[in-house]
């Protein structure tokens, strides 16, 4: 059995970018940061990690709504991809969404009802 699942909760740093493919296809892209800290020689560090998440069809649409400072929990799979520059090949990671939730207090959490969790056919 294999398992590909990350769940992250975070703020976002900018507003959602929505776009269409050319295929038709609703895409919004986040910018999600987490945050860890830790104690270090008696010493509180913290370490801000920034997450691309890709959120696609009805999902997508939902996903368009949000703007920075948003609090959210995101659940999807992971997915690399490399590229080819002058400079070398580059990987970058990024989420596939399946769920994102709304978890701003008093907002009413309309991700189930917008966005089934599973969006197969409308991902690349």
């Amino acid at each position: 059995m294999y398992l590909n699942h990350v769940a992250l909760i975070g703020f976002l740093g900018s507003d959602a970018e929505g776009k269409t493919t050319t295929n038709g296809k609703s895409l919004t892209t986040l910018s999600l940061a987490t945050k860890t800290s830790f104690v270090r020689d008696g010493k509180r560090h913290e370490r801000t990690e920034w997450h691309r998440i890709q959120a696609w069809g009805k999902l997508g649409n939902y996903a368009a709504r949000f703007r920075k400072g948003a609090h959210v929990c995101v659940h999807g799979e992971l997915r690399s991809r490399g590229y080819t520059t002058d400079g070398g090949t580059v990987n970058t990671y990024e989420i596939i969404a399946s769920a994102i939730l709304n978890l701003r207090a008093g907002q009413r959490n309309t991700a189930a009802a917008d966005a089934p969790v599973d969006d197969q056919e409308e991902r690349p």
